[in-house]
């Protein structure tokens, strides 16, 4: 009997032109067939966000994104653009929640 077990991004979305969501399929197989199948998903945005102490002045801190699988940095790297960044740093700063 061998048991083997697959993990792979399944499925990768762009929400609200920055937030890059990844659905990750686990899946157990028995002699070539099927077991069990779980789903795991993860979110990146282009910055890490927050207030400095001050709470007036904003500073983003660019996600490192060199350590995703390939398929992903690749969403990542077209979806980015300086327009799409600046729009997010734009909507975090009026609209986002402070970290």
């Amino acid at each position: 009997m061998a048991i083997t077990k697959k993990t792979e991004n399944d499925k990768i979305e762009i929400l609200k032109r920055w937030i890059i969501q990844v659905r990750q399929a686990t899946t157990i197989t028995e002699n070539g067939a099927e077991i069990a199948k779980t789903y795991h998903r993860v979110s990146y945005v282009p910055f890490s966000s927050h207030y400095d102490s001050d709470k007036k002045t904003w500073t983003h801190t660019d996600t490192d994104i060199s350590k995703l699988d390939a398929d992903v940095k690749a969403i990542c790297v077209a979806a980015w653009t300086d327009e799409v960044k600046d729009d997010y740093k734009k909507w975090m700063e009026t609209e986002g929640v402070p970290l």
